[in-house]
């Protein structure tokens, strides 16, 4: 199945309400324990959260990690709204600070000493930005960990994923699940992204049906 872009932005205060509303605690969760399994040295530092959205994970990672801080990046400003009443909220403002910016220009001050990223490559129009600029953000020799969307075969395998995991969600939520899939890279084109930018010691993993995972050191 030919890749199918979807907007890069979730601009839509409704929309981006349902996401945040929406159940991904095991994913989230998930998504933190597996940086914390795959790097238990890192206990410290400034990490970087490129697409963070509402800031679910930014929150379940500094109360994994109390030695850590996070900035979360994220382009809509509905999104970003939703991070910061959930910061606050949380009594995180300390140590997660937002930047509402699309990630493929964005800058920081000095390098971070590790990133993370999930379910964001799939809205990005060219993955290779992505890939530089996360490249460019971190420290050589930093930890990073990104996971996204697994494109199926067909539209009717992507309804079918939907229909499995997504059945008690809201319909517009069933609506951009479904286009994210079809925006998604498969296995193999994600290799072919990071052999480009010579990013080819990072290591790819396919956990499960819908989701592929890239982790390791960027030098």
């Amino acid at each position: 199945m030919v890749r199918i872009l979807e907007p890069e932005l979730m601009n839509d205060p409704e929309q981006a309400l349902a996401y945040a509303k929406a159940d991904f605690e095991e994913e989230n969760q998930g998504f933190v324990n597996r940086f914390r399994a795959y790097y238990p040295d890192l206990t410290e530092g400034h990490v970087l959260d490129l697409g963070c959205g509402p800031a679910d994970i930014p929150i379940r990672f500094v109360r994994a990690l109390p030695g850590c801080r996070v900035t979360g990046v994220d382009g809509s400003p509905a999104m970003i709204r939703l991070a910061e009443e959930a910061v606050r909220a949380a009594g995180l403002t300390d140590r997660i600070s937002l930047r509402c910016e699309r990630v493929q220009t964005f800058t920081l001050p000095e390098p971070a000493d590790a990133a993370m990223s999930n379910s964001l490559l799939h809205h990005v129009a060219n993955p290779l930005q992505f890939w530089f600029t996360l490249k460019k953000l971190v420290r050589p020799g930093s930890f990073v960990l990104v996971m996204d969307l697994l494109r199926p075969e067909s539209p009717e395998a992507a309804q079918a994923i939907v229909d499995q995991y997504a059945a008690g969600e809201t319909a517009i939520l069933q609506r951009d699940f479904y286009n994210s899939l079809l925006a998604a890279f498969t296995e193999d084109e994600v290799a072919a992204q990071l052999a480009e930018l010579n990013l080819s010691r990072l290591l790819i993993d396919v956990p499960d049906d819908r989701h592929w995972v890239v982790g390791g050191r960027l030098y």
